[in-house]
């Protein structure tokens, strides 16, 4: 039997007659751990994302523009088989975020200064929120009280806001499309409702928001579920003639508004046109012709 000393020997012989050969190129050496960001620099922040930590890149103005277009993680490297320190630190800052956006609140500020008055759904905490998914779908007594005596009756569009899964959402984009999109549907000479705010909301309380205010269509604005890219992504979810129970398949939804998506202003923009769209043919969702 061959001692350990000589099967290292022949291993090493194998391996020299590889290189020599050009079968076996030497490995590339090892990457160097990028250098610390600054003392208290947000490694979550675009500016910190922007830098590649890739070296000897082939091409590395192309990976900077390809960096400068996608939210993704290209480009970070390794060290070893492991992830670089930063890449961990910042993976780690951005689920922090994330779990942020889920479990705070709405800031109240916020709330008063664009004018709207707030109403919860059936959860009486965000435990309850998050466990209890039917609750959010159905207002309280207090909710459909409120809305029946602040909130004009019997409207062509009816826009709420809700914290859904991200309050940051709410927070970054609320103040530039709430505005663009009343603006956009009263220019069209359409009956908007009185808007407010609902919170612990899923995308279901538009319908009890419809039956209870008999409006033609119902637009909730409402967090989205934050991933490690962005946490402030939005939604519009729209439908025409909704009850409670009805298929989420008769809902028309505009997406990921957010600042390096579909910018809040351009959303509501857009959104005004879907809503007269829908107006104009009197269905939503998979029935709409586009």
């Amino acid at each position: 039997m061959l001692d350990e000393r000589t099967i290292e020997r022949i291993a090493e012989e194998v391996v020299r007659r590889l290189k020599e050969s050009g079968a076996f190129p030497d490995a590339a050496p090892a990457a160097k751990e990028p250098p610390p960001a600054a003392e208290g620099a947000d490694l979550a922040s675009p500016e910190q994302k922007a830098i590649p930590l890739l070296e000897n890149a082939a091409d590395p103005e192309a990976l900077l523009r390809m960096k400068k277009r996608t939210t993704a993680r290209i480009g970070v490297g390794r060290s070893g088989p492991r992830l670089n320190t930063k890449t961990m630190l910042t993976l780690r800052a951005d689920h922090a975020k994330a779990r942020d956006a889920v479990f705070a609140d709405v800031d109240p500020t916020l709330i008063s200064r664009m004018g709207l008055f707030t109403v919860q759904t059936q959860c009486d905490n965000k435990d309850t929120y998050l466990t209890r998914p039917d609750l959010g779908r159905k207002l309280s007594d207090d909710a459909v009280r409120q809305l029946r005596e602040k909130c004009i009756s019997e409207p062509d569009v009816q826009i709420f806001a809700s914290d859904g899964l991200s309050s940051t959402a709410i927070e970054a984009n609320l103040e530039r499309i709430l505005p663009a999109l009343t603006e956009g549907l009263q220019a069209k000479g359409l009956k908007l409702g009185t808007p407010f705010f609902v919170r612990f909301g899923r995308v279901g309380a538009e319908d009890h928001v419809a039956e209870v205010l008999k409006a033609k269509v119902v637009c909730v604005l409402i967090g989205e579920r934050p991933g490690l890219a962005t946490a402030e992504s939005m939604s519009a979810y729209i439908v025409y003639d909704a009850h409670i129970g009805i298929p989420e398949a008769k809902r028309t939804v505009v997406s990921n508004i957010h600042k390096d998506g579909l910018t809040a202003v351009e959303a509501g923009a857009y959104i005004t046109e879907v809503i007269e769209k829908i107006l104009q043919q009197k269905k939503s969702g998979v029935d709409l012709v586009k």
